[in-house]
């Protein structure tokens, strides 16, 4: 008997305390705002709007030597697609070999 009643207030006072510890602690995502840019050497507020999205910031049929730029771009990621793996395989299989 004096056991059950021992346990009833243990329990009690554990549970008191998680929900005490629940309340003080709140797990989520948050992040703090944009800085404002002040004025003064070209970082005022006329060329935020340009830093966020320029207007033709997008346009890839104006780009000047397009087909250049975009085949290098196409080859530079192909070969690290290709290349790394590689790379990790021989890596490893040397690891390997010499220890």
């Amino acid at each position: 008997m004096a056991l059950n009643t021992g346990i009833r207030s243990i329990s009690k006072i554990i549970a008191s305390s998680e929900s005490s510890v629940s309340r003080s602690v709140s797990r989520s995502f948050h992040s703090t705002g944009p800085k404002k840019m002040s004025g003064g050497g070209g970082h005022g507020h006329d060329d935020y709007e340009y830093y966020l999205h320029a207007k033709h910031m997008y346009n890839l049929d104006r780009m000047k030597h397009q087909a250049l730029k975009m085949s290098l771009g196409v080859f530079t990621a192909f070969s690290i697609g290709v290349g790394v793996p590689i790379f990790a395989v021989v890596f490893q299989q040397r690891k390997t070999a010499s220890g």
